[in-house]
């Protein structure tokens, strides 16, 4: 691994989402001059997304890819540099604090606000992927909207499934719910909540055997996997709600988390176990999951930091 310093900087910021790109418009007009690393997908989760509805400023709502690219003009207009690479490798045991991009390129900072956000698990169906957007969904939040009044269909035994199943029943015609075992992993008072609601129907021991539709989402054909039988049904939308995994993975044996690997922050602030490094977003959010909690949650790190530099004489 090539070990010689590319840049020194005040404040650098690694992930590019809401969080990343207001984190990064925020240290921008506190003259921190933040550097941020785009990572591996650039604009995040919301690249994947249609159209997005629920972003306050946008009445006629935005696609995701847009509204990613206006996060990013903004915070570039304020005068962050923002990169393309990948934070690989850290070594935060001391200050300033040692961040490799793409394993080569060593970047030095007296502050780091991680805002690498989290991915969704996937089934790893062809169709899934193919249709994502166009009826295949990881967020029913996001995108119950546009399915009201029609039948959709849910994946998933959890917690999560059980509360994005809810959602869905309250503006969704019908719920097929799907569950792999003979039982729900949920709490008892969210699967009792879930079987009393008479649009949500159940399929126990079942899995998605294929997600059907040329353009967009038609129907589901279905496993039973005691009798191996398939049935397919008609639906117009089919979430995925099995979990989401915090892209946290090379902050490990640094940064405290939780079991799931969401960084821990101090409550009500953004602030990890070590003085001078930040966490904002999904990366630290397995609540919520919002674009605008992303969004207020990077302003949050922006100031945190800017406070801890200025405390510090670093800024």
């Amino acid at each position: 691994m090539e070990n010689s310093l590319d840049s020194k900087v005040h404040c650098l910021i690694l992930g590019s989402g809401p969080a990343g790109y207001t984190a990064a418009l925020y240290a921008a007009r506190a003259n921190l001059k933040p550097v941020l690393y785009q990572g591996i997908q650039p604009g995040g989760q919301l690249t994947i997304t249609t159209e997005v509805e629920n972003y306050p400023g946008y009445p006629d709502g935005i696609q995701g890819p847009e509204m990613m690219v206006e996060f990013e003009k903004q915070a570039a207009r304020m005068g962050a540099d923002i990169r393309f690479g990948l934070a690989t490798k850290v070594d935060f045991s001391q200050t300033p604090f040692k961040v490799w991009i793409d394993d080569e390129k060593l970047i030095e900072s007296d502050s780091v606000i991680i805002a690498t956000g989290a991915s969704a698990k996937w089934l790893g169906l062809e169709s899934e992927q193919r249709l994502n957007g166009y009826g295949v969904s990881a967020c029913a939040v996001c995108d119950g909207f546009f399915f009201r009044g029609k039948e959709v269909a849910i994946v998933g035994g959890g917690d999560t499934a059980a509360e994005e199943a809810l959602y869905l029943s309250k503006l969704s015609s019908t719920v097929h719910m799907l569950v792999r075992r003979d039982h729900m992993r949920a709490s008892k008072v969210m699967q009792e909540r879930v079987q009393k609601t008479t649009n949500i129907k159940i399929y126990w021991n079942s899995e998605a055997d294929e997600i059907l539709g040329g353009s967009r989402v038609e129907a589901l054909r279905i496993k039973n996997h005691f009798t191996g039988i398939l049935e397919t049904i008609s639906v117009s939308g089919f979430f995925v709600a099995i979990g989401h995994e915090p892209n946290s993975a090379i902050f490990k044996g640094w940064i405290e988390m939780d079991e799931s690997g969401y960084i821990k922050t101090v409550p009500g602030r953004t602030q990890t176990n070590i003085e001078g490094i930040f966490a904002a977003g999904d990366v630290q959010d397995k609540i919520y999951r919002q674009a605008v909690t992303a969004a207020g949650s990077g302003c949050m790190a922006a100031l945190d930091a800017e406070r801890y530099l200025s405390a510090k004489g670093f800024a």
